[in-house]
């Protein structure tokens, strides 16, 4: 579970709702045609901009994204030295059990097509298509929040201007003046709120997301081509140490003095 984001999303939509209760009034932001301008119209044009597939597929995604934690850079390299190191004294028949057990899919993956012999131009082909595919997937997951995030202000302009021309329709009714000037301003906000504590931030996260993911699997890729091409255990732990910024190499030697 992605804490920082549940935090996130608590604190501002929860800091929202408290500046309203503040006030004393949150009756006069509940407004239900409002609400239908701004969801009906983000979601409708959302339906028209992409295909059906896409903005059910993107559910999948967050909840991928957001539920699911990636593994840290030196976690990954751990398991790879591991792996080289078997294959190093075994033979690479040896993470013939490991190509069945691996946890990661896409590790697992690897190791099979490793251990079948595959041609390393082809296996390497295999898995960067693989990985070409999911970070595809994720940046139009981020273009349909990202999409979100510009609808929804609009349509919360929209619904302003629909409360204006009801309200300058019936000025002559001074009790209708108070409806359409309350539709006016409360699309306005859910509008801007819907961009920019949902919409935009969870594009955001989602690109982080991708990245990180997108890296581990980088360095998957080059851990099983080096172990396949009987790369030493300190070969592959260097290669993939590449990847790390310095204070993930600290890290990583840290913990291998800690070992030791």
């Amino acid at each position: 579970m992605d804490i920082a984001t549940i935090i996130g999303l608590a604190a501002a939509f929860g800091l929202v709702g408290w500046s309203i209760q503040s006030g004393g009034n949150l009756s006069a932001f509940l407004n239900l045609t409002a609400a239908a301008i701004v969801l009906g119209g983000t979601f409708g044009s959302l339906l028209v901009h992409f295909p059906m597939s896409r903005i059910v597929g993107l559910f999948g995604i967050l909840r991928k994204t957001l539920v699911y934690a990636q593994p840290e850079p030196d976690a990954v390299i751990s398991k790879m030295v591991k792996y080289a190191e078997r294959a190093r004294r075994e033979g690479m028949l040896a993470l013939e059990d490991d190509s069945e057990t691996e946890t990661d899919e896409f590790l697992r993956k690897g190791l099979r097509l490793a251990v079948d012999g595959t041609d390393p131009q082809l296996l390497e082909k295999i898995l960067q298509t693989d990985v070409h595919q999911i970070e595809l997937r994720h940046f139009e997951g981020a273009r349909i929040l990202a999409a979100g995030g510009t609808f929804a202000p609009a349509f919360g302009m929209i619904g302003t201007l629909i409360g204006l021309v009801s309200m300058l329709s019936t000025l002559s009714d001074p009790a209708q003046i108070g409806v359409g000037m309350a539709t006016a301003l409360v699309t306005t906000f859910y509008g801007a709120v819907l961009a920019n504590a949902l919409f935009l931030p969870l594009a955001g996260k989602l690109e982080t997301r991708s990245r990180e993911e997108i890296l581990n699997k980088e360095m998957v890729i080059d851990g099983i081509m080096a172990i396949q091409s009987g790369d030493s255990p300190r070969i592959v732990e260097e290669k993939l140490k590449s990847f790390l910024s310095p204070a993930l190499r600290r890290k990583v030697e840290t913990a291998k003095k800690r070992a030791a």
